[in-house]
């Protein structure tokens, strides 16, 4: 991309998100959530290919429905109360224009349909930045006005999301489709503690996002993104296949890995408010996401399965790229689970 565009976009990328987290009023937080998505379009279509243009299209058109809720919402509610406060969300009608307008724009089921199609047809580094980054700003726009949203609403919006996010994740075999279903799935629980922990929906999210960092900077520096293509890459790095499993597995929630921290404290929320049901029915969808992390588990190193591959083997040879923040992304993804009554006790 020319440099001096990417002068503008790469500062409006980081602009629009702090705008909306750092605005008290509705319009500035409007305004900065309509920064980040101009920003992150020409990253979208910069490959000049027909998937990243649909990629860019359908990504376009679904932020702008979004925006528009959201203002429209905003108004509905500034025209009730005469104010433009985000903590001031009185009007019943407001909140769920809202919840529904934020819930496209993080691709929550039933609204998910653009997020798998839109990483596929980026490039690796930005369906990372679709992933974590972008999803920033509407949470923190349902962190402020967590006190006035409907309950009932956002969990069946979160158990929506873990059942679509499990279910159509099983028959996938590109990366980054599988990646965005995970994030699907993953917004679920996040969804579903919303209102009754935001700080613990943002140990979520920030969990969630060291995680999924962690990924797409394995399958961008492995070169992978079929699960075909995984079963001939342990021969370039061996350990970081090794790696890479790990951080499925703690993407799974399996103990004693990090992934498996937010669900326990989830679910042990979900029990306090007496939702035996709703923690029970958390549990049984998160086995969904945890088959197609092992399905990708089994093809990078446990055993090479007994079909034929028309991919040539990809002998190991000398990486042009070593990014020194892997190592400690990798780490922080597996092993933090044990200073867990310490992050609790973090206002």
């Amino acid at each position: 991309m020319n440099p001096q565009a990417n002068m503008i976009i790469i500062p409006s990328l980081i602009l629009g998100p702090l705008l909306t987290i750092s605005s008290n009023h509705w319009i500035l937080a409007w305004t900065g959530l309509e920064i980040s998505t101009l920003a992150i379009i020409p990253m979208i279509a910069k490959q000049h290919h027909p998937r990243a243009t649909e990629a860019a299209t359908k990504y376009f058109l679904t932020q702008a429905t979004a925006s528009t809720l959201i203002l429209f919402s905003s108004i509905i509610n500034a025209w009730t109360l005469g104010q433009w406060n985000i903590t001031q969300m009185s009007n019943s009608m407001s909140c769920t224009i809202l919840t529904t307008a934020l819930a496209i724009k993080l691709g929550l089921a039933p609204f998910h349909f653009w997020l798998p199609e839109v990483m596929q047809g980026t490039s690796t580094a930005t369906a990372l930045i679709l992933a974590t980054w972008q999803k920033l700003a509407p949470l923190s726009l349902l962190t402020m006005t967590a006190q006035s949203l409907n309950t009932s609403l956002l969990m069946t919006l979160g158990l929506m999301s873990a059942l679509i996010g499990g279910w159509n994740g099983l028959n996938q075999t590109q990366l980054r489709k599988i990646m965005a279903f995970s994030s699907i799935a993953h917004l679920g629980w996040m969804a579903t503690i919303l209102t009754l922990s935001p700080k613990l929906m943002l140990l979520t999210f920030y969990t969630y996002t060291i995680m999924t960092s962690t990924m797409f900077l394995m399958i961008k520096l492995l070169e992978t993104n079929k699960i075909s293509v995984m079963m001939t890459s342990w021969t370039k790095l061996p350990i970081m296949n090794t790696l890479m499993m790990l951080t499925l597995m703690s993407l799974a929630g399996m103990p004693p890995l990090t992934g498996f921290m937010p669900k326990w404290l989830i679910i042990q929320e979900l029990t306090k408010q007496h939702m035996f049901i709703m923690a029970t029915m958390m549990a049984m969808l998160s086995l969904l996401t945890l088959f197609f992390y092992l399905r990708i588990s089994y093809y990078t190193t446990i055993t090479l399965p007994p079909n034929s591959t028309n991919y040539s083997q990809q002998w190991r040879h000398k990486m042009k790229q070593k990014p020194p923040y892997l190592a400690l992304l990798a780490t922080l993804s597996t092993i933090m689970l044990p200073i867990t009554p310490t992050l609790l006790t973090i206002p």
